[in-house]
């Protein structure tokens, strides 16, 4: 594989990351269990601006571990344009999470786990880390978030 292109500026990455948590609909979620047993899933997911709101049974590996575990590694599923996404997970009840966050998710994926199964809890990922690039020719400067703040 010959690569020709130029890397994507820092903003031109940031924007592309924004964008993508803006359209696409699934998130692959990584989490791992108290032991370090890692699971790896691909949720529906909403981007508010600020943070990204999942949603699964709490009875499931994935729902226990991001509740007890707190944090969480979101990527996207195209291995040509990576965006990996590290952050702390706060967990909301159906009946406690907010009505605002509730409602975006139902209009983006057409589904409303409140009126599904009481086990169904959101999850809401703060992002501390996002790096994006596109193949070798662009893992110099990936880092565009680091603590919490965007670093471009």
């Amino acid at each position: 594989m010959t690569i020709s292109e130029c890397p994507r500026t820092p903003e031109q990455r940031k924007n592309d990351v924004l964008a993508r948590l803006d359209k696409e609909l699934d998130i692959w979620v990584a989490s791992a269990d108290e032991h370090g047993l890692p699971c790896l899933v691909a949720l529906w997911f909403v981007w508010d601006g600020k943070a990204i709101w999942l949603s699964t049974r709490t009875t499931n590996p994935t729902g226990r571990n991001l509740r007890d575990g707190g944090r969480a590694r979101l990527a996207f599923g195209d291995t040509q344009d990576v965006v990996l996404i590290d952050g702390d997970v706060e967990t909301y009840s159906a009946r406690d999470v907010s009505g605002a966050a509730a409602e975006a998710f139902l209009e983006k994926s057409g589904w409303d786990p409140r009126k599904d199964s009481a086990s169904y809890a959101f999850f809401r990922v703060r992002p501390l880390a996002v790096q994006a690039w596109h193949g070798q020719h662009e893992l110099r400067g990936r880092q565009l978030m680091r603590d919490g703040a965007w670093i471009v």
